[in-house]
């Protein structure tokens, strides 16, 4: 039995939902695309992609997963400041593993931890309002700019 879906989510476009059950600790997706140079991935971003939606996800060597190419489902997880998932890099690879037991039909979260080429620009900062409406939330999507997040957990990147 599949253990994930895409469909519409309530926080934002589309979503991935469990079907059955997930247990604490559990691998529930591999966040697949191909892999490529940061530069390279902002360039095509700008190129070809939507505003809003980027799919990039750091890894710490410094390249990038590019889940709009090649991508899976794992591309449609949406940010919550209180996750129920987290992401583990192991090469060149990132897993998303559950925090917590996961009901069936609930939506699957990661905090994305954003990082903008710009962090003091209130306006660009505006466009990563957080919409989880969880209990302390943060009010945005990327890293606490105030902290030491330089290892976010999930380091996807967003681009103007």
């Amino acid at each position: 039995m599949r253990r994930v879906i895409v469909r519409r989510s309530s926080v934002h476009g589309k979503g991935v939902f469990a079907m059955r059950p997930l247990a604490a600790g559990e691998r529930v997706l591999e966040y697949k695309g191909e892999i490529t140079a940061w530069r390279d991935a902002v360039r095509r971003h700008r190129r070809e992609g939507v505003e809003g939606h980027t799919f990039l996800f750091g890894l710490s060597d410094g390249r990038v997963i590019d889940g709009g190419r090649g991508g899976n489902s794992a591309r449609w997880l949406n940010h919550a400041c209180a996750p129920n998932c987290e992401t583990i890099e192991d090469g060149n690879r990132i897993f998303i593993h559950t925090l917590r037991p996961v009901h069936a039909g609930e939506e699957l979260f990661i905090e994305y931890l954003l990082a903008i080429d710009d962090p003091s620009d209130e306006e660009v900062r505006a466009q990563y309002v957080c919409r989880c409406a969880a209990a302390g939330c943060r009010q945005s999507m990327l890293a606490d700019r105030d902290s030491d997040q330089t290892e976010a957990r999930s380091r996807l990147r967003r681009s103007r």
